[in-house]
């Protein structure tokens, strides 16, 4: 499951928008807040988002790949 309020955090601090995100990755916009929303992701769309954001193998571990503790 998707940690999206870190997704959303990333985002923001990378600055850039989802139109842009949806442009480079060749997806809906709707798309991208589904992925923030908590859907699953493909593995290559996982693959873009962290090449895209600039993220650390570290938290793209923590975003994508994480158990959800409560």
């Amino acid at each position: 499951m998707t940690r999206g309020d870190e997704l959303q955090k990333a985002i923001k601090d990378a600055g850039v928008s989802i139109v842009f995100l949806a442009d480079r990755m060749h997806c809906s916009r709707n798309r991208i807040y589904a992925i923030i929303g908590g859907a699953d992701c493909t593995a290559t769309e996982i693959a873009a988002l962290s090449e895209l954001l600039h993220m650390t193998r570290d938290l793209r571990d923590y975003i994508f790949f994480s158990e959800n503790v409560n």
